[in-house]
């Protein structure tokens, strides 16, 4: 609707090309930070809500090194981490790089 402010925002959505997967609980805080800098940035993600749900849990924890917590995101079948990690990538500029790259 207002795609012409994205260059004037920084925002370059046509670029993202990598396939982005984050596992979420609906109202967790880290996650709704985590989905609004991808969202900032464009990104078409794929969520998986798993609110209650241990199989989806046990399935992201084996995916995620183990890790229990939420968010855990993944960029081309890469294991991110969560929110911080996230905003650590973006703040160092290694964020959007990741996220030109097509998944493979």
């Amino acid at each position: 609707m207002l795609d012409f402010l994205n260059p004037l925002l920084g925002r370059h959505p046509e670029n993202i090309k990598a396939d982005v997967e984050i596992y979420t609980w609906q109202t967790c805080p880290y996650c709704i930070r985590a989905k609004l800098l991808l969202w900032w940035k464009g990104v078409n993600y794929k969520e998986y809500k798993i609110d209650g749900d241990n199989g989806a849990r046990n399935l992201m924890a084996d995916r995620a090194n183990g890790r229990r917590t939420v968010p855990q995101i993944f960029i081309n079948d890469r294991h991110i981490g969560g929110c911080d990690e996230l905003y650590q990538l973006d703040g160092e500029g290694k964020l959007d790089p990741l996220l030109t790259q097509p998944a493979g």
